[in-house]
Order: C-alpha cells, then structure tokens, then sequence
C-alpha cells in the first residue's frame, strides 16, 4: 500500500471544524514539501485535548483513496 509521511500541526478548535461540519478535509505538507489532502474524519482517532501535532504516515489504496493513518511521533 502507497504511503506518505505528514507533519500535521492543527489546533484543538481547528479539529472541532470537521466536527461541526465546517471542515471536510485535511491539508498537510509531506516530509517532502508536497501538499497532501486527506479526509478530515481521519482526525477523529487521533485527535487529542491539544489537537493533532507530529509526524504521521498517510496510506492510501493504490488508485489513491484514503486507507490510514498512523502516528510515527507526536508532540
């Protein structure tokens, strides 16, 4: 499965977007300095009292659909 590595840095209020609808994806830049979007509800396993702040590793299916997403460090 094709992956990317992404540094997300959002804010706890900046999470509640997607919560209260306002939000529907995530932009991030990748290690590489590409842009990468995602669907917001990703955030909802990772969110925390602080937001979401750290490296991730993006996956996605081969024809580019949204798969996981997974904590390599946070802060």
């Amino acid at each position: 499965m094709p992956s990317i590595d992404v540094v997300i840095d959002l804010s706890a209020e900046q999470c509640l977007a997607h919560y209260a609808g306002g939000a529907q994806h995530v932009y991030a830049r990748s290690r590489d300095g590409r842009r990468v979007v995602f669907p917001a509800q990703a955030l909802r396993r990772i969110v925390g009292r602080d937001g979401v702040h750290g490296l991730y590793r993006l996956s996605f299916t081969s024809d580019g659909k949204f798969e996981s997403l997974v904590a390599l460090s946070s802060r």
